[in-house]
Protein backbone atom coordinates (compact mmCIF):
# COMPACT_ATOMS: atom_id res chain seq x y z
CA UNK A 1 0.00 0.00 0.00
CA UNK A 2 0.89 3.31 -0.32
CA UNK A 3 1.42 5.97 2.39
CA UNK A 4 3.05 9.39 2.71
CA UNK A 5 6.53 9.25 4.93
CA UNK A 6 4.48 10.69 7.70
CA UNK A 7 2.20 7.75 7.98
CA UNK A 8 5.46 4.88 7.31
CA UNK A 9 6.53 6.51 10.38
CA UNK A 10 3.62 6.32 12.28
CA UNK A 11 3.14 2.41 11.30
CA UNK A 12 6.74 1.80 11.65
CA UNK A 13 6.51 3.00 15.24
CA UNK A 14 3.67 0.77 16.15
CA UNK A 15 5.67 -1.85 14.48
CA UNK A 16 7.92 -1.59 17.25
CA UNK A 17 5.89 -1.41 19.85
CA UNK A 18 6.27 2.63 21.00
CA UNK A 19 3.03 3.45 22.23
CA UNK A 20 4.53 6.68 23.97
CA UNK A 21 6.51 9.13 22.73
CA UNK A 22 7.82 12.85 24.08
CA UNK A 23 8.60 15.76 22.01
CA UNK A 24 7.92 19.31 20.47
CA UNK A 25 6.53 20.55 17.29
CA UNK A 26 7.58 22.93 14.69
CA UNK A 27 7.43 23.81 11.11
CA UNK A 28 9.67 20.95 9.73
CA UNK A 29 7.56 17.79 11.45
CA UNK A 30 4.19 19.50 11.15
CA UNK A 31 2.99 16.34 8.96
CA UNK A 32 4.26 13.79 11.67
CA UNK A 33 2.32 15.93 14.04
CA UNK A 34 -0.37 15.29 12.17
CA UNK A 35 -0.54 11.88 11.79
CA UNK A 36 0.44 11.58 15.20
CA UNK A 37 -3.15 13.55 15.94
CA UNK A 38 -4.74 11.33 14.05
CA UNK A 39 -3.39 8.25 15.38
CA UNK A 40 -3.86 9.25 19.03
CA UNK A 41 -5.62 5.83 19.69
CA UNK A 42 -2.52 4.26 19.04
CA UNK A 43 0.34 6.25 20.03
CA UNK A 44 0.38 8.75 23.19
CA UNK A 45 2.37 11.71 22.65
CA UNK A 46 3.42 13.93 25.75
CA UNK A 47 4.46 17.76 25.37
CA UNK A 48 7.30 18.57 27.51
CA UNK A 49 8.01 22.04 27.82
CA UNK A 50 11.22 22.30 26.28
CA UNK A 51 12.95 19.79 23.77
CA UNK A 52 15.82 19.32 26.28
CA UNK A 53 13.14 17.87 28.78
CA UNK A 54 11.88 15.52 25.83
CA UNK A 55 15.21 13.78 25.18
CA UNK A 56 15.45 13.37 29.00
CA UNK A 57 12.16 12.00 29.35
CA UNK A 58 12.67 9.14 26.48
CA UNK A 59 15.71 8.20 28.20
CA UNK A 60 14.11 8.27 31.43
CA UNK A 61 11.24 6.02 29.53
CA UNK A 62 13.74 4.03 28.43
CA UNK A 63 15.69 3.37 31.85
CA UNK A 64 12.45 2.44 33.83
CA UNK A 65 10.87 0.52 30.65
CA UNK A 66 13.17 -1.78 29.16
CA UNK A 67 12.11 -0.70 26.06
CA UNK A 68 13.60 1.86 23.30
CA UNK A 69 12.39 5.94 24.09
CA UNK A 70 11.39 7.60 21.13
CA UNK A 71 11.75 11.90 21.41
CA UNK A 72 10.71 14.18 18.80
CA UNK A 73 11.86 17.69 17.60
CA UNK A 74 11.76 20.24 14.69
CA UNK A 75 14.92 21.39 12.58
CA UNK A 76 17.06 23.72 13.54
CA UNK A 77 17.37 25.05 17.04
CA UNK A 78 14.23 21.87 17.75
CA UNK A 79 17.02 19.55 17.15
CA UNK A 80 19.80 20.99 18.50
CA UNK A 81 18.08 21.81 21.80
CA UNK A 82 17.69 17.83 22.55
CA UNK A 83 21.97 17.65 21.71
CA UNK A 84 22.59 17.32 25.44
CA UNK A 85 19.71 14.79 26.02
CA UNK A 86 21.21 12.61 23.46
CA UNK A 87 24.85 12.67 24.95
CA UNK A 88 23.31 11.85 27.88
CA UNK A 89 21.63 8.73 26.91
CA UNK A 90 25.48 8.07 24.70
CA UNK A 91 27.81 7.78 27.51
CA UNK A 92 24.99 5.86 30.03
CA UNK A 93 24.64 3.42 27.05
CA UNK A 94 20.32 4.10 26.71
CA UNK A 95 18.55 3.16 23.97
CA UNK A 96 16.46 6.12 22.59
CA UNK A 97 15.40 6.56 19.02
CA UNK A 98 15.60 10.89 18.21
CA UNK A 99 13.45 11.71 15.57
CA UNK A 100 14.56 14.95 13.85
CA UNK A 101 12.80 17.26 10.94
CA UNK A 102 14.54 18.99 8.82
CA UNK A 103 14.38 21.73 5.89
CA UNK A 104 13.22 19.74 2.41
CA UNK A 105 16.52 18.16 0.79
CA UNK A 106 16.74 21.21 -2.17
CA UNK A 107 17.33 23.35 0.78
CA UNK A 108 19.37 21.64 2.69
CA UNK A 109 23.47 23.18 3.00
CA UNK A 110 22.33 26.78 1.81
CA UNK A 111 21.29 28.05 5.34
CA UNK A 112 17.90 27.44 5.17
CA UNK A 113 15.54 28.90 7.78
CA UNK A 114 15.84 26.41 11.05
CA UNK A 115 18.32 24.72 8.90
CA UNK A 116 21.25 22.49 11.25
CA UNK A 117 23.18 19.32 10.36
CA UNK A 118 22.15 17.56 13.28
CA UNK A 119 23.66 14.41 11.65
CA UNK A 120 26.90 15.89 11.62
CA UNK A 121 26.60 17.73 15.26
CA UNK A 122 25.68 14.24 16.82
CA UNK A 123 27.77 11.90 15.23
CA UNK A 124 30.51 11.46 17.91
CA UNK A 125 27.43 11.09 20.59
CA UNK A 126 24.83 8.98 18.51
CA UNK A 127 25.48 4.86 18.15
CA UNK A 128 24.71 5.84 14.73
CA UNK A 129 22.61 8.49 12.94
CA UNK A 130 20.72 8.70 9.14
CA UNK A 131 19.49 11.51 7.23
CA UNK A 132 16.47 10.10 5.08
CA UNK A 133 16.88 11.30 1.44
CA UNK A 134 14.13 9.38 -0.34
CA UNK A 135 10.89 8.15 1.14
CA UNK A 136 11.49 5.07 -0.03
CA UNK A 137 14.38 4.17 2.45
CA UNK A 138 12.44 5.78 5.52
CA UNK A 139 11.02 2.32 6.55
CA UNK A 140 14.22 0.44 6.07
CA UNK A 141 16.15 2.52 7.74
CA UNK A 142 13.83 3.66 11.31
CA UNK A 143 13.39 -0.29 11.59
CA UNK A 144 17.44 -0.53 11.46
CA UNK A 145 17.60 2.38 13.72
CA UNK A 146 15.66 0.74 16.37
CA UNK A 147 17.51 -2.69 16.11
CA UNK A 148 20.56 -0.66 16.54
CA UNK A 149 19.66 1.44 19.67
CA UNK A 150 18.79 -1.83 21.45
CA UNK A 151 21.01 -4.78 20.61
CA UNK A 152 24.78 -5.18 21.94
CA UNK A 153 25.62 -2.22 23.98
CA UNK A 154 22.63 0.09 23.73
CA UNK A 155 22.71 3.50 23.17
CA UNK A 156 21.03 6.54 21.37
CA UNK A 157 20.50 6.77 17.37
CA UNK A 158 19.15 9.85 15.25
CA UNK A 159 16.96 9.65 12.03
CA UNK A 160 16.76 13.00 10.67
CA UNK A 161 13.81 13.75 7.77
CA UNK A 162 13.50 16.30 5.82
CA UNK A 163 9.90 18.00 5.81
CA UNK A 164 9.26 16.82 1.60
CA UNK A 165 10.15 13.08 2.44
CA UNK A 166 7.28 13.51 5.28
CA UNK A 167 5.11 14.24 2.48
CA UNK A 168 6.09 12.33 -0.33
CA UNK A 169 4.53 8.38 -0.42
CA UNK A 170 6.27 5.37 -0.91
CA UNK A 171 5.27 1.60 -0.99
CA UNK A 172 4.78 0.88 2.69
CA UNK A 173 4.86 -3.23 3.85
CA UNK A 174 4.30 -4.00 7.05
CA UNK A 175 6.22 -6.45 8.83
CA UNK A 176 6.25 -8.35 12.03
CA UNK A 177 9.22 -6.85 14.66
CA UNK A 178 10.26 -9.15 17.73
CA UNK A 179 11.67 -6.54 19.93
CA UNK A 180 11.67 -9.17 22.90
CA UNK A 181 15.25 -8.91 24.57
CA UNK A 182 17.14 -12.01 23.67
CA UNK A 183 20.44 -13.71 25.13
CA UNK A 184 23.88 -12.82 23.96
CA UNK A 185 25.41 -16.04 22.73
CA UNK A 186 29.46 -16.45 23.81
CA UNK A 187 31.95 -16.61 21.25
CA UNK A 188 34.02 -19.47 20.86
CA UNK A 189 36.86 -17.26 21.65
CA UNK A 190 34.74 -16.28 24.58
CA UNK A 191 34.17 -19.75 26.04
CA UNK A 192 38.06 -20.62 25.95
CA UNK A 193 38.68 -17.08 27.71
CA UNK A 194 36.29 -18.03 30.33
CA UNK A 195 37.77 -21.45 30.82
CA UNK A 196 41.02 -18.96 32.24
CA UNK A 197 39.10 -17.08 34.25
CA UNK A 198 37.57 -19.72 36.10
CA UNK A 199 41.08 -20.97 36.49
CA UNK A 200 42.53 -17.46 37.28
CA UNK A 201 39.02 -17.27 40.51
CA UNK A 202 40.09 -20.76 41.61
CA UNK A 203 43.53 -19.91 42.67
CA UNK A 204 43.39 -16.15 43.74
CA UNK A 205 41.61 -16.18 47.40
CA UNK A 206 40.83 -12.12 47.20
CA UNK A 207 38.62 -11.74 44.73
CA UNK A 208 36.67 -8.34 44.24
CA UNK A 209 33.32 -8.07 41.91
CA UNK A 210 32.64 -4.58 40.03
CA UNK A 211 29.21 -3.91 39.18
CA UNK A 212 29.04 -1.56 36.59
CA UNK A 213 25.98 -0.30 34.24
CA UNK A 214 26.86 -2.87 31.36
CA UNK A 215 26.10 -5.35 34.24
CA UNK A 216 22.30 -3.86 34.67
CA UNK A 217 21.76 -3.80 31.29
CA UNK A 218 22.64 -7.36 30.54
CA UNK A 219 20.55 -8.40 33.70
CA UNK A 220 22.81 -10.52 35.42
CA UNK A 221 21.93 -9.51 38.85
CA UNK A 222 21.05 -12.91 39.85
CA UNK A 223 24.45 -14.42 38.27
CA UNK A 224 26.71 -11.94 40.02
CA UNK A 225 24.71 -12.91 43.45
CA UNK A 226 25.57 -16.77 43.10
CA UNK A 227 28.86 -15.78 42.25
CA UNK A 228 29.64 -13.33 45.26
CA UNK A 229 28.28 -16.32 47.23
CA UNK A 230 29.81 -18.94 45.55
CA UNK A 231 33.34 -17.52 45.85
CA UNK A 232 33.22 -15.69 49.05
CA UNK A 233 33.96 -12.22 47.23
CA UNK A 234 32.96 -8.75 47.74
CA UNK A 235 31.01 -6.92 45.59
CA UNK A 236 30.91 -2.92 45.04
CA UNK A 237 29.46 -1.10 42.26
CA UNK A 238 30.56 1.54 39.91
CA UNK A 239 27.54 4.90 40.04
CA UNK A 240 25.30 3.56 37.23
CA UNK A 241 25.64 0.00 38.42
CA UNK A 242 23.97 0.29 41.93
CA UNK A 243 21.22 -1.94 42.30
CA UNK A 244 22.87 -5.06 40.46
CA UNK A 245 23.52 -6.05 43.67
CA UNK A 246 21.19 -5.95 46.70
CA UNK A 247 23.19 -3.38 49.02
CA UNK A 248 21.88 -4.74 52.04
CA UNK A 249 23.68 -7.97 51.26
CA UNK A 250 26.40 -8.90 53.75
CA UNK A 251 28.75 -8.61 50.82
CA UNK A 252 27.90 -5.69 49.11
CA UNK A 253 30.64 -3.10 49.96
CA UNK A 254 29.54 -0.14 48.42
CA UNK A 255 30.67 2.70 45.80
CA UNK A 256 33.29 2.94 44.52
CA UNK A 257 35.91 5.43 43.26
CA UNK A 258 36.04 9.42 44.39
CA UNK A 259 33.00 9.49 47.02
CA UNK A 260 33.02 5.46 46.98
CA UNK A 261 33.09 3.85 50.34
CA UNK A 262 36.74 3.18 52.47
CA UNK A 263 35.76 -0.76 52.53
CA UNK A 264 34.92 -1.05 48.85
CA UNK A 265 38.40 1.38 47.57
CA UNK A 266 40.53 -0.49 50.39
CA UNK A 267 39.17 -3.66 49.03
CA UNK A 268 39.73 -3.02 45.71
CA UNK A 269 43.45 -1.93 46.36
CA UNK A 270 43.99 -5.25 48.20
CA UNK A 271 42.71 -7.49 45.52
CA UNK A 272 44.41 -10.22 43.72
CA UNK A 273 41.69 -10.38 40.86
CA UNK A 274 39.78 -7.94 40.00
CA UNK A 275 36.54 -8.51 37.86
CA UNK A 276 35.27 -5.52 36.30
CA UNK A 277 31.29 -6.50 34.88
CA UNK A 278 30.15 -4.10 32.54
CA UNK A 279 32.46 -1.29 33.86
CA UNK A 280 34.44 1.15 31.23
CA UNK A 281 36.53 2.78 34.02
CA UNK A 282 36.09 5.94 34.34
CA UNK A 283 38.26 8.31 35.68
CA UNK A 284 36.01 9.08 38.44
CA UNK A 285 36.17 5.31 39.43
CA UNK A 286 39.40 4.55 38.78
CA UNK A 287 41.51 7.85 40.52
CA UNK A 288 45.50 7.80 39.36
CA UNK A 289 45.18 4.72 37.01
CA UNK A 290 48.73 4.27 36.95
CA UNK A 291 48.04 3.26 40.81
CA UNK A 292 44.31 1.78 40.18
CA UNK A 293 44.58 -2.04 42.11
CA UNK A 294 48.04 -2.75 41.51
CA UNK A 295 48.17 -5.56 43.66
CA UNK A 296 45.57 -7.61 41.44
CA UNK A 297 45.58 -8.92 37.68
CA UNK A 298 42.53 -7.38 36.28
CA UNK A 299 40.08 -9.06 34.27
CA UNK A 300 37.20 -6.82 32.05
CA UNK A 301 33.69 -8.43 31.01
CA UNK A 302 32.61 -5.83 28.61
CA UNK A 303 30.02 -6.60 25.07
CA UNK A 304 31.74 -3.33 23.97
CA UNK A 305 35.30 -4.14 22.13
CA UNK A 306 36.21 -0.37 22.11
CA UNK A 307 35.82 -0.12 26.12
CA UNK A 308 38.51 -3.31 26.20
CA UNK A 309 42.43 -1.61 27.44
CA UNK A 310 40.94 1.81 26.72
CA UNK A 311 41.29 3.16 30.11
CA UNK A 312 42.66 0.37 31.89
CA UNK A 313 45.04 -2.65 31.21
CA UNK A 314 43.68 -5.83 31.84
CA UNK A 315 45.59 -8.82 32.37
CA UNK A 316 42.42 -10.56 30.99
CA UNK A 317 39.44 -9.71 29.42
CA UNK A 318 36.62 -11.49 28.09
CA UNK A 319 34.38 -9.72 25.21
CA UNK A 320 30.55 -10.76 25.66
CA UNK A 321 27.63 -10.15 27.16
CA UNK A 322 28.26 -9.65 31.04
CA UNK A 323 24.85 -12.45 32.06
CA UNK A 324 25.60 -14.71 29.28
CA UNK A 325 29.57 -14.69 30.33
CA UNK A 326 28.93 -15.31 33.70
CA UNK A 327 26.60 -18.26 33.49
CA UNK A 328 29.12 -20.05 31.55
CA UNK A 329 31.52 -19.34 34.14
CA UNK A 330 29.18 -20.17 36.70
CA UNK A 331 28.81 -23.93 35.08
CA UNK A 332 32.72 -24.30 35.33
CA UNK A 333 32.95 -23.02 39.04
CA UNK A 334 29.72 -24.65 40.73
CA UNK A 335 31.11 -28.40 39.00
CA UNK A 336 34.24 -28.45 41.44
CA UNK A 337 34.43 -27.09 45.15
CA UNK A 338 36.38 -24.12 46.09
CA UNK A 339 38.40 -23.83 48.91
CA UNK A 340 36.42 -21.28 51.01
CA UNK A 341 38.59 -20.41 54.41
CA UNK A 342 41.17 -18.04 53.06
CA UNK A 343 38.13 -16.16 50.89
CA UNK A 344 35.59 -15.96 54.00
CA UNK A 345 38.78 -14.63 56.14
CA UNK A 346 39.46 -11.40 53.75
CA UNK A 347 35.70 -11.37 53.09
CA UNK A 348 35.47 -10.51 57.01
CA UNK A 349 38.54 -7.86 56.71
CA UNK A 350 36.31 -6.37 54.31
CA UNK A 351 33.58 -6.49 56.00
CA UNK A 352 34.74 -4.60 59.26
CA UNK A 353 35.87 -1.40 57.19
CA UNK A 354 31.94 -1.05 56.38
CA UNK A 355 30.24 1.83 58.29
CA UNK A 356 27.03 0.94 59.56
CA UNK A 357 24.64 3.17 57.75
CA UNK A 358 21.32 2.30 58.52
CA UNK A 359 22.26 1.11 62.31
CA UNK A 360 22.51 4.73 63.98
CA UNK A 361 19.53 7.07 65.01
CA UNK A 362 20.19 10.11 62.84
CA UNK A 363 20.14 13.58 64.34
CA UNK A 364 19.47 16.61 62.89
CA UNK A 365 17.74 17.82 59.01
CA UNK A 366 20.63 16.52 57.17
CA UNK A 367 20.95 14.84 53.50
CA UNK A 368 21.63 11.44 55.01
CA UNK A 369 18.68 11.57 57.50
CA UNK A 370 16.27 12.49 54.97
CA UNK A 371 17.26 9.80 52.24
CA UNK A 372 16.82 7.60 55.28
CA UNK A 373 13.31 8.69 56.19
CA UNK A 374 12.20 8.82 52.32
CA UNK A 375 13.36 4.74 51.85
CA UNK A 376 11.16 4.48 55.53
CA UNK A 377 8.57 5.50 53.74
CA UNK A 378 8.68 3.46 49.75
CA UNK A 379 8.24 0.32 48.62
CA UNK A 380 11.14 -1.84 47.23
CA UNK A 381 10.74 -1.21 43.65
CA UNK A 382 10.27 2.59 43.96
CA UNK A 383 12.28 4.42 41.57
CA UNK A 384 14.99 7.22 42.59
CA UNK A 385 15.74 9.45 40.15
CA UNK A 386 18.85 12.29 40.33
CA UNK A 387 20.02 15.58 38.94
CA UNK A 388 23.58 15.58 39.20
CA UNK A 389 25.93 17.31 42.39
CA UNK A 390 25.62 16.73 45.75
CA UNK A 391 22.34 15.18 45.62
CA UNK A 392 22.81 12.54 43.34
CA UNK A 393 25.60 11.30 45.44
CA UNK A 394 23.69 11.13 48.78
CA UNK A 395 20.95 9.55 46.74
CA UNK A 396 23.67 6.96 45.55
CA UNK A 397 25.26 6.46 48.92
CA UNK A 398 22.42 6.61 51.84
CA UNK A 399 19.63 4.64 50.23
CA UNK A 400 19.88 0.63 50.12
CA UNK A 401 19.53 -0.32 46.38
CA UNK A 402 17.90 -3.76 46.63
CA UNK A 403 16.92 -4.13 42.58
CA UNK A 404 17.70 -3.38 39.59
CA UNK A 405 16.92 -0.63 37.87
CA UNK A 406 15.83 1.21 40.62
CA UNK A 407 18.27 4.43 40.70
CA UNK A 408 17.75 6.46 37.91
CA UNK A 409 21.14 8.82 36.96
CA UNK A 410 22.97 10.79 34.77
CA UNK A 411 26.30 9.18 35.26
CA UNK A 412 28.62 9.27 32.20
CA UNK A 413 27.80 13.13 31.17
CA UNK A 414 26.59 14.35 34.60
CA UNK A 415 23.59 16.12 33.30
CA UNK A 416 22.48 18.96 35.58
CA UNK A 417 18.96 18.94 34.65
CA UNK A 418 18.44 15.63 33.63
CA UNK A 419 15.92 15.22 36.52
CA UNK A 420 12.79 16.25 35.73
CA UNK A 421 12.44 14.83 32.30
CA UNK A 422 13.92 11.74 33.50
CA UNK A 423 11.74 10.95 36.54
CA UNK A 424 8.48 11.76 34.10
CA UNK A 425 9.44 9.55 31.59
CA UNK A 426 10.01 6.92 34.02
CA UNK A 427 6.89 7.56 35.71
CA UNK A 428 5.30 7.30 32.65
CA UNK A 429 6.63 3.92 32.14
CA UNK A 430 5.95 2.74 35.01
CA UNK A 431 2.30 3.40 36.52
CA UNK A 432 2.34 0.83 38.86
CA UNK A 433 5.88 2.40 40.80
CA UNK A 434 6.28 4.90 42.82
CA UNK A 435 8.89 7.50 41.82
CA UNK A 436 10.80 10.11 43.54
CA UNK A 437 13.43 12.70 42.07
CA UNK A 438 16.20 13.60 44.56
CA UNK A 439 17.42 17.27 42.95
CA UNK A 440 19.08 20.55 44.17
CA UNK A 441 18.38 23.47 44.14
CA UNK A 442 20.83 24.60 41.14
CA UNK A 443 19.49 21.80 39.30
CA UNK A 444 15.78 22.46 39.67
CA UNK A 445 16.22 26.16 38.30
CA UNK A 446 17.08 24.60 35.21
CA UNK A 447 14.40 22.23 34.52
CA UNK A 448 11.53 23.59 36.62
CA UNK A 449 9.78 24.34 33.81
CA UNK A 450 8.81 20.99 33.49
CA UNK A 451 5.99 21.08 36.45
CA UNK A 452 3.95 22.16 33.61
CA UNK A 453 4.20 18.69 31.96
CA UNK A 454 3.61 16.96 35.13
CA UNK A 455 0.36 18.88 36.04
CA UNK A 456 -0.69 19.04 32.61
CA UNK A 457 -0.72 15.11 32.32
CA UNK A 458 -1.02 13.82 36.06
CA UNK A 459 2.51 12.23 36.08
CA UNK A 460 2.88 11.82 39.75
CA UNK A 461 6.60 12.73 40.80
CA UNK A 462 7.61 13.79 44.07
CA UNK A 463 10.43 15.98 43.87
CA UNK A 464 12.86 16.48 47.07
CA UNK A 465 14.44 19.43 46.18
CA UNK A 466 17.97 19.52 48.30
CA UNK A 467 18.10 23.54 48.59
CA UNK A 468 20.77 24.27 50.68
CA UNK A 469 21.22 27.96 48.62
CA UNK A 470 24.38 26.96 46.78
CA UNK A 471 25.89 24.85 44.20
CA UNK A 472 26.56 22.62 46.57
CA UNK A 473 29.32 20.04 44.82
CA UNK A 474 31.19 23.18 43.57
CA UNK A 475 31.24 24.80 46.53
CA UNK A 476 32.93 21.43 48.19
CA UNK A 477 35.20 21.77 45.82
CA UNK A 478 35.78 25.49 46.41
CA UNK A 479 36.34 24.54 50.39
CA UNK A 480 38.95 21.88 49.94
CA UNK A 481 41.12 23.20 47.14
CA UNK A 482 40.25 26.64 46.23
CA UNK A 483 40.93 27.98 49.47
CA UNK A 484 36.79 29.16 50.59
CA UNK A 485 36.93 31.25 47.79
CA UNK A 486 33.00 31.21 46.26
CA UNK A 487 33.54 32.40 43.21
CA UNK A 488 29.55 32.24 42.00
CA UNK A 489 28.15 29.52 43.93
CA UNK A 490 26.02 30.96 45.98
CA UNK A 491 22.63 31.09 45.02
CA UNK A 492 21.03 33.71 47.01
CA UNK A 493 17.83 34.44 44.82
CA UNK A 494 14.25 32.85 44.46
CA UNK A 495 12.25 31.47 43.49
CA UNK A 496 10.33 30.10 46.37
CA UNK A 497 9.83 26.27 44.98
CA UNK A 498 6.60 25.77 46.91
CA UNK A 499 4.96 28.73 45.89
CA UNK A 500 6.73 27.99 42.60
CA UNK A 501 4.73 24.69 42.42
CA UNK A 502 1.48 26.42 43.28
CA UNK A 503 1.79 28.76 40.51
CA UNK A 504 2.05 25.13 38.30
CA UNK A 505 -1.03 24.34 39.44
CA UNK A 506 0.53 21.92 42.00
CA UNK A 507 0.99 21.00 45.32
CA UNK A 508 3.94 22.52 46.99
CA UNK A 509 5.35 22.16 50.86
CA UNK A 510 8.71 23.84 52.26
CA UNK A 511 10.28 21.79 55.04
CA UNK A 512 12.70 22.44 57.55
CA UNK A 513 12.92 19.37 60.02
CA UNK A 514 12.55 15.57 60.07
CA UNK A 515 8.92 15.68 61.83
CA UNK A 516 7.80 18.24 59.06
CA UNK A 517 9.25 16.24 55.98
CA UNK A 518 7.85 12.82 57.25
CA UNK A 519 4.57 14.42 57.34
CA UNK A 520 5.22 16.66 54.02
CA UNK A 521 6.18 13.05 52.10
CA UNK A 522 3.71 10.56 53.71
CA UNK A 523 0.88 13.30 52.36
CA UNK A 524 2.80 13.52 49.01
CA UNK A 525 3.14 10.00 48.17
CA UNK A 526 -0.52 9.20 48.77
CA UNK A 527 -1.68 11.75 46.32
CA UNK A 528 -1.13 10.24 43.66
CA UNK A 529 -0.13 13.65 42.33
CA UNK A 530 3.52 16.04 41.46
CA UNK A 531 4.47 17.53 44.49
CA UNK A 532 7.25 19.60 45.22
CA UNK A 533 8.66 19.17 48.89
CA UNK A 534 11.79 22.31 49.10
CA UNK A 535 14.13 20.62 52.36
CA UNK A 536 15.48 23.52 53.46
CA UNK A 537 19.45 22.38 54.60
CA UNK A 538 22.95 24.00 55.67
CA UNK A 539 25.35 25.35 52.88
CA UNK A 540 27.91 23.42 54.43
CA UNK A 541 26.70 19.78 54.25
CA UNK A 542 29.59 17.71 51.98
CA UNK A 543 29.30 14.31 50.60
CA UNK A 544 32.36 12.38 52.45
CA UNK A 545 34.42 10.45 51.66
CA UNK A 546 36.06 12.26 49.00
CA UNK A 547 39.13 11.50 46.89
CA UNK A 548 41.08 14.57 45.25
CA UNK A 549 41.18 13.69 41.34
CA UNK A 550 43.78 12.37 40.07
CA UNK A 551 45.01 10.71 43.33
CA UNK A 552 44.75 6.72 44.18
CA UNK A 553 40.88 6.08 44.99
CA UNK A 554 42.48 4.86 49.12
CA UNK A 555 43.98 8.72 49.71
CA UNK A 556 41.00 10.63 51.05
CA UNK A 557 40.82 14.20 51.39
CA UNK A 558 37.57 13.62 53.46
CA UNK A 559 36.69 10.63 55.48
CA UNK A 560 33.25 9.38 56.53
CA UNK A 561 31.29 11.77 58.46
CA UNK A 562 33.96 14.52 58.20
CA UNK A 563 33.52 17.91 56.73
CA UNK A 564 36.21 20.40 55.36
CA UNK A 565 35.98 22.11 58.42
CA UNK A 566 36.99 19.20 60.81
CA UNK A 567 40.44 18.24 58.55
Amino acid sequence: MKLTGSQILIECLVEQGVDTVFGYPGGSVLNIYDELYKNSDRIHHILTAHEQGASHAADGYARASGKVGVCIATSGPGATNLVTGIATAYLDSVPVVFITGNVNVNLIGKDSFQEADIAGITTPITKHNFIVKDVKDLAKILREAFEIARTGRPGPVLVDIPKNVTAETAEYTPETIDTSKKETPVSAEAEADIETLADMIRSSNKVFLLCGGGALLSGASEEIHRLAELIKAPVGCTLMGAGAFPATHPNFTGMIGMHGTRATNVAVSESELFLALGSRFNDRVTGDVNKFCKSAKIVQIDIDAAEINKNVRTAHHILGDVKSVLKRLLQRLESTPIETSEREEWLKTIQALKMPVRAQKFEGFTPKAIISHVQQHLPQDALIVTDVGQHQMWAARYYNYELPGTFITSGGFGTMGYGAGASMGAAVARPDRKVVLITGDGCFRMNSNELATMQHYGIPVVILVMNNGVLGMVRQWQTVFYGKRYSQTNLDRGPDFSKLADAYGLKGYTVCSLEQFDEAFAKSIDSGEAVVIDCRIGCDETIAPMVAPGKPITEFVLHEHESPEQK
